[in-house]
């Protein structure tokens, strides 16, 4: 469950298609994105390039970025052609788009509130895409121990993040008995969706982004790019390298940091693989000192507490979105066990500012400077 806003720029000295936008500010109520004054958590940092002769056919970067899934989105491509760049880029956004109009939480006519409405009621014809996305939440839970579930929806629409309201124990009680990943039925046959109890409420928001951009990276290679990098807020996933060979630099917020000098606390190199982190600062409001964010432990509905933020790499970013969510609940040490046992790498801060590691990640991230 992360709708949430990083400004992700992309750095470089030639052919870019549009100019970096200037952070968002958005706000309103449900379906809208709540800003909190909070610095980019992953920028993806591209070295200055100089092009020279010796680049493959004259490689160069080109990049985009629009306001999709409640935040801004960022297509990033190596190509030898800005035709052939443009019309990757615009067909990768297209494809987000169409991920977004299958599973808003909030908009009426999506896939995902057509289930949410019929639960109890009816089975919902879904398309390929719903049913992939589901089935890969499904699994997450699965390997998490519930610590992520897709059916939080029925205890995050409670809280109110712009207009800083929490709900009422007797509703979050009442509620959390309705968030259950296994009343969740999956027929792959008939490609159809049923929630058991009537109430019941899908909330895509913690997988959705990072599915999002498995499929614009699909889309892009299809269109002939073998390198670039699609950013959707902090889900990243990049493929191929930069036009002088190097990896894609990723940088990763502090989740304390105060302002853009003391941002970043730690850089990595990536390639053919997906970034996501999830912070207890991206939404969120305090009540006399205890902060309210919108990483909702599904067995209580509250808060979850252990962390500050988590970092997660993995192949898919479906999995590195939804892995983030989950580990942040579990809390580091239980974390960096189900990071380990999934192959998946990671990094936590934990709610004290220590910072824990998988095996892998501590070889692969230089640290800027300590959380304090």
């Amino acid at each position: 469950m992360k709708y949430r806003y990083y400004g992700v720029h992309m750095c470089s000295d030639i052919d870019v298609s549009t100019p970096p936008q200037p952070p968002l500010k958005l706000g309103g109520g449900k379906g809208e994105l709540c800003v909190f004054n909070c610095w980019l958590l992953v920028t993806v940092c591209c070295l200055l390039f100089t092009f020279c002769a010796c680049a493959p056919h004259n490689d160069k970067m080109f990049k985009k970025s629009r306001i999709l899934m409640d935040t801004q989105v960022t297509v990033t491509v190596v190509s030898g052609s800005r035709d052939s760049a443009e019309k990757a880029i615009d067909a990768a956004f297209s494809e987000i788009e169409k991920i977004e109009s299958l599973t808003n939480f909030y908009a009426k006519g999506s896939e995902i509130s057509l289930i949410n409405k019929n639960a109890g009621i009816s089975a919902t014809k879904v398309s390929p895409e719903v049913l992939e996305l589901l089935g890969k939440a499904l699994s997450v839970s699965e390997m998490t121990d519930g610590a992520f579930d897709i059916t939080i929806g029925a205890v995050t629409r409670l809280y109110d993040f712009h207009k800083k309201i929490k709900p009422e124990e007797s509703s979050l009680l009442k509620n959390i008995s309705l968030v259950n990943y296994r009343d969740v039925s999956v027929d792959r046959l008939a490609s159809t969706i049923f929630l058991n109890k009537k109430g019941m409420i899908i909330d895509a928001g913690g997988i959705a982004k990072g599915y999002a951009a498995d499929k614009a990276v699909g889309v892009l290679k299809k269109q002939g790019i073998t390198s670039g990098l699609v950013a959707i807020a902090g889900d990243i996933k990049a493929f191929g390298r930069k036009p002088d060979g190097k990896p894609w630099q990723i940088g990763i917020r502090n989740p304390r940091g105060m302002d853009q000098d003391d941002d970043i606390m730690a850089t990595l190199p990536l390639s053919d693989m997906a970034i996501s982190t999830s912070g207890d600062y991206e939404r969120f409001f305090l009540v006399s000192g205890v902060r309210y964010h919108h990483l909702l432990d599904p067995n209580t509905g509250f808060p979850a507490s252990g962390c500050r933020s988590v970092t997660v790499i993995v192949n898919a970013a479906a999995f590195a979105d939804s892995f983030a969510t989950a580990v942040f609940v579990l809390g580091p040490e239980r974390g960096v066990k189900v990071l380990d046992a999934a192959g998946f790498e990671g990094l936590i801060v934990d709610s004290e500012g220590k910072m824990h590691f998988t095996a892998g990640m501590r070889e692969k991230v230089a640290i800027k400077k300590p959380v304090s």
